[in-house]
């Protein structure tokens, strides 16, 4: 059986939203501009303190993701609209960060 942070399917239900179906049947669905406000590359996270480097302000909530890609079995890569494309969300990341869970 599969462990819970790990996906059975990643979908772009459209260019704003990415949809990830995991194995214990729970949906996360992310607006382009929420993983783009969480991405946590060197040029958004401070690589030493982990502090933001990214004003999450800067982010339009129209913002856009033109592409999706695996990283391994851990993790997802995205470029953005607005050109960024350096983070790897790990699915533990994404499942641990879902707006949507209480």
């Amino acid at each position: 059986m599969s462990a819970p942070n790990q996906p059975v399917r990643i979908g772009r239900r459209d260019p704003a939203k990415l949809s990830i179906e995991w194995a214990d049947g729970w949906e996360t669905v992310y607006t382009a501009a929420e993983l783009r406000r969480l991405c946590p590359c060197a040029q958004c996270v401070h690589e030493l303190t982990g502090r933001p480097l990214l004003d999450p302000t800067s982010v339009p909530d129209d913002l856009t993701q033109t592409d999706v890609r695996l990283v391994g079995n851990y993790a997802i890569a995205v470029r953005f609209s607005d050109g960024h494309d350096t983070g790897i969300y790990t699915f533990t990341r994404l499942r641990e960060q879902d707006p949507r869970h209480a």
